[in-house]
């Protein structure tokens, strides 16, 4: 394989096979390169996500199985999940299921909970036809660049992230697709699990709450990073993410779907929001999706979003 970049921030790590060899069939070719893994975990220790390229299609059972040996372990389940999302069997989801023309804030996957993947695993089956980029930014470099007073607050205060899901009679994302089950302790067991406070609601909806911290320590390379979604859940984040925007006007603040604050129940500050967005913003790095294209992330060191796009996009999802 040949190793290179595709933008000036050096993210991600352009991975392409160094020829063909057309006497194999597409998956010999791409397990071929699962079997590199360890050459593969220290450039994405290094550089925080891999984009492989020129590698024949998969369909998602052929993904899943790749991820597997890629990870030494099964995809994870994303029951509890803050976005919506198709479960296509076997830990493959659809990436989040927002209209195209929303833009999606740069994220580090469920780092508003206890459990988080280590790992991400994009496959492009369809590229966009304009739009549709998944932005990438260094977590590490995004945490040296928030002002030390504004990581001290969020340090020093935590976050407490809100979520309320309907009961599966209205509109919106229920528990029962966030949480994959119609029973009531199933989700229940998975809050106990990941430390998640509950409460149900008298609609039949439920109210999950949990204060976690701002940033993580990597556990491998010892990195500190900028790790939240404050940004994201907050309803001042509205105009440029999927969370129920044209709702939130409608809707109490203890009613809306996602929101945010410090860890005592306290307003956060909207200048200090506003700054981790240009932050951020500023270091988002960009590529174009071509089909067959499969990104892999390190959930901790790098951070992703999705532009808008117009006409068709697939983009599929499996975590470890």
């Amino acid at each position: 394989m040949k190793t290179s970049f595709i933008n000036r921030q050096m993210l991600p790590l352009l991975v392409e096979p160094d020829e063909r060899d057309e006497n194999r069939s597409g998956r010999e070719q791409i397990f071929r390169l699962s079997l590199r893994q360890d050459d593969l975990r220290d450039k994405l220790l290094e550089h925080g996500a891999l984009l492989l390229r020129g590698f024949p299609a998969l369909d998602p059972p052929a993904f899943a199985e790749f991820v597997r040996r890629f990870s030494g372990s099964a995809p994870l389940s994303y029951a509890g999940g803050a976005s919506p999302r198709i479960n296509l069997g076997g830990g493959v989801y659809t990436s989040t299921e927002y209209p195209g023309h929303y833009a999606l804030s740069l994220h580090n996957e469920m780092s508003y909970t206890s459990h988080w993947p280590q790992h991400l695993f994009f496959y492009c089956a369809i590229a966009p036809e304009q739009g549709g980029e998944t932005p990438l930014a260094d977590s590490r470099r995004v945490l040296k660049k928030i002002d030390a007073e504004v990581v001290e607050q969020f340090k020093s205060r935590k976050i407490k992230y809100v979520r309320n899901l309907q009961g599966g009679s209205g509109t919106g994302y229920s528990w029962q697709e966030a949480f994959e089950t119609e029973d009531r302790s199933v989700l229940e067991n998975l809050c106990r699990a990941a430390c998640i406070d509950w409460t149900w609601r008298a609609d039949g909806g439920v109210r999950l709450t949990e204060v976690r911290p701002a940033t993580a320590v990597h556990p491998l390379t010892g990195e500190e990073v900028w790790f939240n979604q404050a940004e994201s859940f907050h309803p001042s984040a509205s105009g440029e993410t999927a969370v129920d925007a044209e709702l939130n006007s409608a809707v109490r603040e203890d009613e809306l779907r996602l929101n945010a604050f410090h860890g005592d129940g306290n307003a956060l500050s909207l200048s200090a929001l506003e700054h981790i967005r240009e932050v951020t913003r500023a270091e988002a790095a960009f590529f174009d999706w071509r089909a067959g294209d499969i990104l892999i992330v390190d959930n901790m060191l790098a951070c992703h979003g999705r532009m808008p796009f117009t006409g068709a996009r697939k983009v599929l999802l499996a975590m470890t």
